[in-house]
């Protein structure tokens, strides 16, 4: 019998293809399995913020995602009659995380990217066109992974060390594994429009959202040509009558003005319920759930494939670790204790936007026409407004305690222009790192290279330097996915607290393919 392989990934979209080359940056071969043949050609995601930004760099399509991706301006809250009742406009420019804030793309691009990527890469091997049937975990502790190919009925199967479960909102993995989803209280029906034009649609370049207990909607421009319309759908429409040309037409017609209908190009029109639910278990054994199968966030904050992007960060080095002895099995209950938290603040985020948006009725309304427009004025609620920081984690065996609410423990560290022209993630790529504005003895840098810590000294006045003092600290010991496990006075005792990584590749680096006898893809016929 053979090896089994390290990592099975079911489902190729852009959470499990970020997840296999984040993988292969430690040398862990992993299997890709879909449905599909090739990416699924409809939109669907349109929005990143630069948090997530970091992790496309991490896998090398940065600069590529950024050719095809367009910097939102901010947001617009209008009434019921389109009028604005407040503006918040940001700079498109390149933030703290070293991308702009929000960046508005179209999902089959950036998976086209995410695909390439892989397929310029090893160790990783996409099989398309295959259902996978069933996901179980025998005595040895090892999964067996049923699948059918679509095309010829042929059946087999995989053993694994590791599964993980990126298969979307009905996912088979959660099915195969009995995990639930968790209600968060939120579920309303929208219909969803994107249309191609190479007419101009002389709207505000930032997001549109319409404050409307009756029909509330969200406008925004993806790309020199692409838009995106959402509207709330009332009781008894559906989606094949509101998509009917003069109907369509008219709920466009504010934005769109004197435009002819035939002028747009409807790509796609489709009723979506929107949902709120978290899994109530991310793991069982030897197997895991990441994105849609773990989770389900409501538009209205633009964080769901986000979170599932975030998943993949989160998992893919302690996998590595734990398949090469840097860390104990036990080590990956932090993936849930970490991520199921953060994720669930977003979404009750999410549809707390949603829900002052859409409810209140008349006395809602009337509300809204008198608060939103002094928003803009208040101190400080703009920054906060537009602010694309996300919650910290919460503590685990691999995030210490904060001793202060400010602390840096459990948030993600800057990305800032380096003396020598290099952003900090190219300097980091996927270690650990230790980022000090103190001296260095020679224990802490043979300790360091032993461990393959990358140590980054910084002077006390530039930006990592102002940061880390605003935190309480002279020294930050740094995830490989950029957030903070703990911070300190001493960089050498934080260099011995970091478990020892496989080594890692530079950012889209190709790494060597496993040999068949490493437990390689090659297994996979």
């Amino acid at each position: 019998m053979a090896d089994p392989l390290p990592v099975v990934v079911v489902g190729a979209g852009p959470t499990g293809v970020t997840a296999a080359l984040l993988l292969a940056a430690y040398q862990v071969p992993s299997v890709v399995l879909d449905r599909w043949p090739a990416p699924y050609p409809r939109p669907r995601a349109v929005h990143l913020d630069d948090e997530v930004c970091r992790i496309l760099h991490r896998v090398g399509v940065h600069e590529e995602f950024a050719a095809v991706s367009r910097p939102a301006e901010g947001l617009r809250l209008l009434g019921p009659d389109h009028r604005v009742l407040a503006q918040f406009s940001r700079r498109t420019a390149a933030g703290a995380h070293g991308h702009p804030q929000a960046n508005m793309f179209d999902q089959p691009t950036l998976e086209a990217i995410l695909r390439r990527a892989a397929d310029r890469e090893p160790l990783v091997t996409l099989c398309g066109g295959v259902e996978v049937t069933a996901v179980s975990t025998g005595d040895d502790g090892l999964v067996t992974v049923a699948l059918t190919d679509r095309g010829s009925g042929r059946r087999r199967a995989l053993r694994a060390r590791y599964v993980l479960g990126c298969d979307g909102a009905n996912s088979t993995v959660r099915a195969g594994i009995g995990a639930g989803m968790r209600e968060l209280g939120f579920a309303q029906r929208w219909l969803v429009v994107d249309v191609d034009t190479d007419a101009e649609i002389d709207a505000w370049a930032g997001v549109h959202q319409v404050c409307d207990p009756r029909r509330a909607a969200t406008y925004l421009r993806v790309g020199a040509r692409r838009h995106r319309w959402e509207f709330r759908l009332l009781p008894g429409e559906t989606a094949a009558v509101m998509s009917a040309p003069a109907t369509l037409h008219a709920l466009l017609r504010p934005w769109t003005a004197d435009l002819p209908f035939a002028a747009l190009t409807v790509l796609r029109c489709a009723e979506y319920t929107f949902r709120a639910q978290v899994a109530d278990r991310w793991r069982v054994g030897p197997v895991f759930l990441l994105g849609d199968a773990a989770h389900l966030t409501p538009p209205f904050i633009g964080q769901g494939l986000g979170s599932g992007l975030r998943d993949a960060a989160n998992l893919s080095w302690k996998l590595a670790a734990v398949l090469t002895g840097g860390l104990p099995e036990a080590a990956l209950g932090s993936y849930q204790a970490e991520r199921g938290p953060h994720v669930t603040a977003l979404i009750r985020l999410a549809v707390g936007v949603g829900r002052a948006m859409t409810q209140g009725g008349r006395v809602g309304d009337a509300a809204r026409r008198v608060v939103v427009p002094r928003l803009a004025h208040v101190p400080g609620l703009r920054a906060r407004v537009l602010d694309s920081t996300t919650p910290p984690l919460r503590p685990s065996a691999l995030r210490r305690r904060r001793r202060w609410p400010w602390g840096r423990a459990g948030r993600l560290c800057p990305n800032p222009v380096l003396a020598d022209g290099r952003s900090l993630d190219d300097v980091l790529g996927s270690c650990f790192a230790v980022l000090t504005v103190g001296p260095v003895d020679r224990w802490a840098v043979a300790e360091a290279g032993r461990r393959r810590v990358v140590l980054v000294r910084v002077a006390p006045s530039s930006t990592l330097g102002r940061w880390l003092r605003r935190g309480g600290a002279r020294a930050a010991l740094v995830r490989p996915d950029r957030t903070v496990l703990r911070t300190g006075g001493d960089p050498a005792a934080l260099v011995g607290l970091a478990p020892i990584l496989p080594r890692a590749a530079p950012p889209g680096a190709p790494t060597r393919r496993a040999g068949r006898g490493e437990g390689g893809p090659d297994q996979v016929g």
